[in-house]
């Protein structure tokens, strides 16, 4: 069953609940920002993968979820990582290669986790962590209210786990909720050279699984979704499908625009650049902020913060030879 929900704000129109998730967005795109700009010297060799664009999808997701939920991510999760409140000094550190990174400084930007925050991991096997989702969502025992989320894009639903993993958890009902970024992009090819059809939840519909579409640039309607998504999910420990729609301003690896790259590209991406969804909602909010200056101080304040993690991050321990040793195998049987 698909349903469009409306944009429908009136559970979200509280101005310092906007304002702390405006904060979010911004803090989320100013430390990919900053890793983008390093990634062009040679203070770390790891790629990375930008969700920029693409971060009221995030925040509205995780603004419902809680530490106990296991999620997972996929090869561009630093917005799934910090919105669910993973440590931006660690992320830096992790990039950087340092031992007190996120994932010790073995995982790079692709291999990133925050189990404290419900951030189990994230892979770049594309659809890799669909189905550790649902095996998540298997064991939890039935009368809890836990569930599992999985982040993919459209690319990943043209793998054969996607569409297994949505035939077992429909039918032995996991509560999993499924969350499709449609960018329309799966590296330099647009979802039309790819799919005879853009619209994803269509793959959830024919499983018989609750699905939902959204604008996934105007976090008002994520959050109207993500609630009644995950309330459903809670509730009725069954699955969910959310298909936001989206799009990377930045290239699939990298910190260009690859204008040159991909069906559509260049004329699309000028279209969407102006549905950025910090802009979007920075609009929304400028009609009750009548502080002129009140936006420019808090980038300012977002960058200074930033800036000093990466001065934190430099100063941390790289790790040692003995290291490579350690997290090998595990103890546990």
């Amino acid at each position: 069953m698909s349903e469009k929900m409306k944009n429908n704000s009136k559970d979200f129109h509280e101005l310092s609940f906007l304002l702390e998730k405006y904060r979010q967005l911004c803090l989320i795109r100013m430390v990919e920002l900053s890793i983008g700009e390093e990634s062009k010297g040679l203070s770390f060799r790891t790629p990375v993968h930008l969700a920029i664009g693409q971060e009221a999808i995030a925040v509205g997701v995780s603004s419902f979820l809680r530490s106990t939920d296991y999620v997972f991510g996929n090869h561009r999760s630093h917005a799934h990582y910090l919105a669910l409140g993973g440590s931006p000094l660690e992320l830096i550190a992790e990039i950087l290669g340092k031992k007190e990174g996120c994932s010790a400084g073995k995982g790079g930007s692709m291999h990133i986790k925050s189990p404290e925050n419900g951030f189990m991991g994230s892979m770049p096997i594309v659809a890799g962590t669909i189905s550790l989702a649902v095996g998540a969502g298997l064991q939890i025992p039935r009368e809890s209210d836990q569930i599992s989320v999985a982040y993919f894009g459209d690319g990943a639903t043209e793998e054969g786990v996607f569409h297994e993993s949505l035939n077992f958890a429909s039918k032995f009902s996991t509560p999993t909720l499924f969350v499709c970024e449609n960018n329309l992009f799966s590296s330099h090819l647009h979802i039309s050279e790819r799919q005879n059809s853009s619209e994803i939840l269509r793959f959830a519909e024919s499983n018989g699984i609750r699905s939902f579409q959204v604008d996934g640039n105007s976090l008002i309607e994520v959050l109207e979704i993500a609630k009644h998504a995950i309330e459903y999910v809670r509730v009725n420990r069954k699955p969910a499908f959310i298909e936001a729609h989206t799009y990377r301003i930045f290239s699939h690896v990298g910190f260009d625009e690859d204008l040159h790259v991909g069906k559509f590209r260049e004329t699309d991406l000028e279209i969407w650049k102006e549905r950025d969804p910090i802009k979007l909602l920075r609009s929304l909010l400028g009609e009750s902020v009548q502080d002129v200056e009140y936006f420019t101080q808090m980038d300012n304040s977002i960058k200074f913060e930033v800036s000093n993690y990466w001065k934190q991050a430099i100063a941390l321990r790289d790790p040692e030879l003995v290291d490579l040793y350690t997290s090998v195998y595990s103890d546990r049987i």
